[in-house]
Formats: C-alpha cells, sequence, structure tokens
C-alpha cells in the first residue's frame, strides 16, 4: 500500500489562531477512521476555519494543528454537536491520553522548492 503525498498548509496572514492536539490513542480503533473523515468535512463549514495539518509518528503520537482565523470559529468548533460527542467518545474508547494547546499565531511564512530547469549543452 502506498502512501498519499500531502502537503503542509500554506503560510496564512497573520494573526490567526493553532490549535495543537496532540495524542496517544488506545488500541481500540472502530469507528475511529470513519469519524475522523467526518469531523475533517465538518470543521471546513467552521466560520473563520483555515486548514489543518496533522502526522503520526511510528510510536504512535499523534499531532493535529488546526488553524482558524479568530477566536469565534474555534468556540464553534468546540461547540459543534458531533465534535462534542466525538471527544466524549474519543475520551471513552479511541484516547490513552491527550492534550490540546491554542496559540496565537503573529508570524508566518513558508518555503516551497521550485522544479529546477537543467540546460544540458549539446557537442556541435
Amino acid at each position: 500500500m502506498s502512501e498519499q503525498r500531502v502537503t503542509p498548509v500554506s503560510a496564512l496572514q497573520p494573526p490567526y489562531y493553532a490549535v495543537v492536539f496532540t495524542s496517544l490513542r488506545t488500541e481500540e480503533d472502530a469507528g475511529y477512521g470513519e469519524t475522523a473523515e467526518r469531523l475533517g468535512e465538518l470543521v471546513q463549514d467552521v466560520p473563520g476555519f483555515l486548514g489543518e495539518d496533522s502526522a503520526r509518528t511510528p510510536g504512535g503520537l499523534a499531532i493535529s494543528v488546526a488553524y482558524f482565523r479568530d477566536l469565534d470559529g474555534i468556540e464553534q468548533w468546540r461547540a459543534h454537536a458531533e465534535h462534542r460527542a466525538a471527544k466524549d467518545h474519543g475520551r471513552a474508547h479511541w484516547y490513552e491520553r491527550y492534550c490540546l494547546h491554542i496559540a496565537k499565531v503573529e508570524h508566518s511564512h513558508g518555503f516551497e522548492r521550485t522544479p529546477q530547469v537543467i540546460l544540458t549543452e549539446r557537442a556541435s
């Protein structure tokens, strides 16, 4: 099975907020993928949602960073009924532990490698 190539969220115009969710999962997996996919669709409808990055280490640490324009958007997502239900189920079944950090981003920049054009000389 090949892994799909992913790219990070591009640099955004500050200020905005980053919601950093780090977690360690339990062995239970039933319904996790479907729920994560559903929440990923729902959060896109929250006013002020800017994007999300996520990764998992071989040791099991998962890190998700959701970006929001303002604290109102974060509060709307926190209060969303399906999100709240998923959090409750996650605490009961999917997570060994997790931590949430909310930070105001005051600077953002990025880099993207551009394709290199290689010119070759032809012998005459």
